[in-house]
């Protein structure tokens, strides 16, 4: 198991372990329940998108900078590795539509009613 992985475990159970019991053992009300889960619905999509976009830009920045390392490496195989490439970007980006969408979804249809 590699450190890196070990790293990500650990904060995951950091972050679990700071979720408090009594959001658990409370008892939903009506009138306010709905409000509060429709306010962090928006602010959890607010975040997943900041992340989504942040971390696809970083992916495709990578992306691009190996690509013309290797298309300066070996011109040859320019064709290749744009295709490559371009199917990289395409993929990276489609994540990130896709979080768009469940945002868009969490932001004008209310799916906790």
């Amino acid at each position: 198991m590699s450190k890196r992985s070990v790293f990500t475990f650990a904060l995951a159970l950091a972050a679990c372990a700071f979720v408090p019991d009594v959001l658990y053992a409370q008892e939903p009300a009506a009138a306010s329940a709905s409000g509060e889960v429709v306010r962090w619905s928006i602010v959890t999509a607010g975040f997943a998108l900041a992340f989504a976009a942040g971390l696809g830009a970083l992916g495709q920045g990578r992306a691009v900078a190996s690509a013309a390392e290797a298309i300066a490496r070996n011109p040859g195989a320019t064709g290749d590795i744009r295709g490559a490439l371009l199917l990289g970007l395409v993929l990276i980006e489609s994540l990130v539509i896709y979080v768009l969408l469940i945002s868009l979804l969490l932001f004008f249809f209310n799916p906790f009613k």
